[in-house]
């Protein structure tokens, strides 16, 4: 994981978060993560392709997730049903939105792609041949894990 690639989504993160919720996040330390299994009850996997490739997941519990979505959509939600699983789909799209912009700033050509939502503590993805950099961030309504596999499409490794 090239580290470059970094900053981009954490600003992206911190100006949606802002923005959306109203509310700053901490960003907590950093760690690379080997393991193929996910440790939150939910993810959003989104795709990069173009001159970076690979992904980034954004983890979150249950909990958390319905704290935002009922935050985002000024409504109670105590499942995390359809409406709920769009909500927290597109906060993650628009902020690898906005990071793939800050991304492109550096000179890299990226698209993404649809958020994917993959319900389930444990459920694995692997990342084949590189590790995730794990960023945790804390916001009062609880933390949300970026988890970025990046690099650029002519390097290996």
């Amino acid at each position: 994981m090239d580290v470059k690639f970094l900053n981009p989504f954490l600003e992206a993160a911190f100006v949606v978060l802002q923005s959306e919720l109203g509310m700053d996040a901490e960003r907590g330390e950093l760690s690379l993560e080997r393991s193929a299994a996910t440790a939150d009850d939910i993810s959003v996997l989104i795709s990069i392709v173009g001159e970076v490739v690979g992904m980034v997941l954004y983890s979150l519990s249950e909990h958390t997730a319905l704290a935002i979505v009922s935050k985002i959509l000024e409504q109670p939600f105590d499942e995390f049903d359809e409406l709920a699983q769009s909500g927290i789909g597109e906060l993650g799209n628009v902020i690898t939105g906005q990071a793939g912009q800050r991304v492109a700033k550096l000179g890299f050509d990226v698209n993404i792609s649809p958020p994917t939502m993959i319900l389930g503590k444990g459920t694995l993805i692997s990342t084949l041949d590189f590790d995730r950099l794990v960023v945790p961030l804390r916001t009062e309504l609880g933390a949300l894990n970026i988890h970025l596999a990046l690099r650029e499409a002519n390097t290996v490794g």
